[in-house]
């Protein structure tokens, strides 16, 4: 079967206004913007949980973990190297695998870069609440959500200069805790040495089935990487750009949450002793930086959640822009492009609204379950997508071609599959009732599925 035929993305991004997305950033800020959407500093939040469930060998489960999800960065540079569209995991499963299959695809992640900028405001407003509680809740969300957006409205190069000063900002808190740690150990604190193979392998507590129960935890860590391809028609060259951004993101992600778990073991031997476990990495700043450590890396939580809502909304806009340019969503809300923002106006706007709404009406818990179910689906999409692509569609089996085009999507399935049968019941029932209402939505659009969907 030929490959459906798909237009550059000067060609392929066309809207009801004649405009197009504006190709400007080129690959190191594609990079910058995947390490704000996944977060340099994720280990701030999952430290104290991952220690106790690997009973002391975080590290060693981050580099189990970014092994894992390598093979499914892999596959998102793959595709993006075939279609470099805006629509990522939609546009890749339509083209792919069947129109069907795409749409199906789109609507369930739509449900994940929903409830992504949402997430991000709840943390960031939670965190702003504690630490200046003069301040009401609902007023941080409304700072918080309203900000996000009009750094979106701005255009693709605002929210491009936005991650460079958040990652800026995080890699001073990352630089001062590696310094402060080194310095604590040399002193003689913790386990008294910068060596030391126990962070990854100690006899006496390594259980690798505590260390698996602890990879799901880490793996969230990861989720973000997946919108650099989003922004393929806002790139320079992103045949290839695309693809070596997101490899090159989860390496360098996971190369620091290595590095910062690894000291904060050694700094901290004992993980039965963190109480709370929730604050343990900033008890360990306060160990070894006092309490401007320990405050610095509070606020960098909310500095996080503040880049990782910004890139996520960008990319959930972007989602929403190539299913409506296809006619699987309302064109004239999701598919107009302002003539000089060169933004989804509407759709930044709507994820501006839903993301403020929802923070107000749930709470950190309900929210973080939900986030995996259409992430993890989505993950799956792709990597099938490559093998039908590439190792079926085009017959590319020979030398590399087994390793790129089976091999590494079969594992990036298999991984994502195991990680979505860990998700919560209630997760579950939620993406259970989102999928339903898209077969629903489709119906409608096919007539009761009797009209066939064509891509444009």
């Amino acid at each position: 079967m030929k490959a459906p035929a798909h237009s550059t993305p000067s060609e392929a991004s066309p809207t009801s206004g004649g405009h197009a997305f504006k190709p400007v950033l080129s690959l190191w800020a594609l990079v910058l913007f995947g390490l704000a959407f996944v977060g340099p500093t994720a280990p701030y939040t999952f430290f104290g949980v991952g220690s106790v469930k690997s009973h002391g060998h975080f590290a060693m489960v981050y580099l189990v973990a970014m092994l894992a999800i390598s093979f499914t960065a892999v596959s998102y540079g793959r595709m993006a190297a075939a279609f470099p569209e805006a629509g990522s995991t939609y546009a890749y499963a339509s083209r792919a695998i069947h129109p069907v299959a795409g749409y199906l695809a789109g609507w369930i992640m739509i449900l994940d870069y929903l409830l992504m900028p949402m997430l991000c405001v709840i943390v960031a407003a939670v965190t702003s609440n504690k630490l200046a509680p003069s301040v009401p809740y609902s007023v941080w969300v409304l700072i918080t959500a309203a900000t996000m957006t009009g750094i979106n409205l701005a255009g693709i190069e605002m929210t491009s200069r936005a991650t460079i000063v958040f990652n800026g900002v995080l890699s001073i808190s990352i630089v001062w805790f590696v310094a402060a740690a080194v310095r604590a150990l040399l002193g003689g604190t913790g386990a008294g040495t910068l060596m030391s193979i126990k962070p990854f392998y100690d006899p006496q507590t390594f259980s690798m089935a505590a260390i698996m129960s602890a990879t799901p935890i880490a793996v969230l860590s990861f989720l973000g990487f997946d919108g650099i391809s989003t922004l393929a028609e806002d790139s320079k060259d992103p045949k290839k750009n695309v693809g070596r951004a997101t490899v090159l993101v989860c390496f360098i992600a996971g190369v620091l949450f290595i590095l910062q778990t690894y000291l904060g073991q050694l700094i901290w031997p004992d993980y039965s002793k963190f109480n709370p476990i929730e604050t343990a990495f900033s008890d360990v700043g306060r160990l070894i930086g006092g309490a401007g450590l320990f405050f610095l890396i509070a606020f960098l939580v909310i500095g996080q959640a503040w880049a990782s809502g910004i890139t996520s909304q960008a990319s959930a806009s972007r989602l929403l822009f190539g299913m409506a340019r296809d006619g699987r969503l309302p064109h004239v809300l999701f598919g107009y492009v302002h003539p000089v923002l060169r933004t989804p106006i509407y759709s930044v706007l709507l994820m501006g609204s839903l993301a403020c709404v929802g923070a107000l009406i749930f709470d950190l818990d309900q929210s973080a379950e939900l986030v995996n179910f259409g992430a993890c689906l989505g993950f799956m999409a792709v990597n099938v997508s490559v093998i039908s692509h590439y190792f079926v569609r085009l017959r590319e089996r020979s030398g590399s071609g087994i390793w790129t085009n089976l091999v590494c999507p079969v594992l990036g399935f298999v991984i994502c599959f195991y990680i979505w049968l860990s998700i919560s019941p209630l997760a579950m029932r939620v993406g259970a009732w989102w999928t339903v209402a898209g077969i629903v939505y489709l119906a409608v659009q096919t007539g009761g599925f009797k009209r066939k969907l064509n891509m444009r």
